[in-house]
C-alpha cells in the first residue's frame, strides 16, 4: 500500500545554513522542526530527506563524515521524537564527477524513496529552500513549499523577478507543515 511523504531538503530546512556542513558538531537544527515533523509523522506522511552534498565531489568531507553528520541528526530529531525514514543524498557535482540523475533538480533521491519505500509520488509533498528542490519534487508529480529559512527569501525573491515565483512558500518548516497538514 502506497503512502504520501514529505521530501525534505536538509541544509536552510531543517538545520541551520552552513556552507558545506563538515562537522556533526555544527550541525544545528532550526527552531520548530522537530514539533512539525512530529506532526506531518503522525498523519501518516513518510519523511525523506533528500539532499546535494557536492562537498564530497569537491573533497570538502567524506562518506563516512557524512554518515556522521547524518548520525547526529537522526540524534537530535530522536530527542524530539521524531523518525526519519530515509536520508537520500547525492555526492555529486557537474563539475567533478560529470552529470548524474540524483542531484536536485533531477529527481533521482526522490524517485529511489518512491522505490524503497512504496510511496506516492501524486500525494507527497517537497519542501525545501530552493527552486532545484521544488523542480525536483514537480518532476514527480509532488507539490511543494519553499521555506523562507536558509537561502529561501532570497530564492523566492529571484524566483520572482525570473517570473517563476514558487507556488507555495512558508516562512519555517513548521508552517510549511500546517499547510500541508490543511490540505486534504
Amino acid at each position: 500500500m502506497t503512502r504520501p511523504a514529505v521530501f525534505l531538503d536538509r541544509d536552510g530546512t531543517l538545520n541551520r545554513e552552513v556552507d558545506y556542513l563538515a562537522r556533526p558538531e555544527d550541525l544545528e537544527l532550526l527552531p520548530r522542526v522537530g514539533a512539525a515533523l512530529r506532526s506531518l509523522a503522525e498523519a501518516g506522511f513518510a519523511l525523506v530527506v533528500v539532499t546535494n552534498q557536492s562537498g564530497i565531489a569537491r573533497g570538502l568531507f567524506t562518506l563516512t563524515e557524512l554518515a556522521l553528520i547524518h548520525e547526529r541528526l537522526h540524534e537530535l530529531l530522536a530527542a524530539q521524537g521524531v523518525e526519519l525514514d530515509a536520508i537520500e543524498f547525492c555526492p555529486h557535482h557537474p563539475e567533478f564527477t560529470g552529470p548524474c540523475t540524483c542531484r536536485k533538480p533531477a529527481p533521482g533521491m526522490l524517485l529511489r524513496a518512491v522505490a524503497d519505500l512504496d510511496l506516492d509520488p501524486a500525494a507527497s509533498w517537497i519542501v525545501g529552500d530552493s527552486e532545484r528542490d521544488l523542480a525536483a519534487g514537480r518532476a514527480i508529480g509532488a507539490r511543494g513549499i519553499l521555506v523562507l529559512t536558509g537561502k529561501g527569501e532570497a530564492e523566492a525573491e529571484r524566483m520572482r523577478r525570473a517570473g517563476r515565483p514558487p507556488e507555495g512558500t512558508a516562512p519555517d518548516l513548521a508552517a510549511a507543515a500546517a499547510s500541508i497538514l490543511a490540505h486534504p
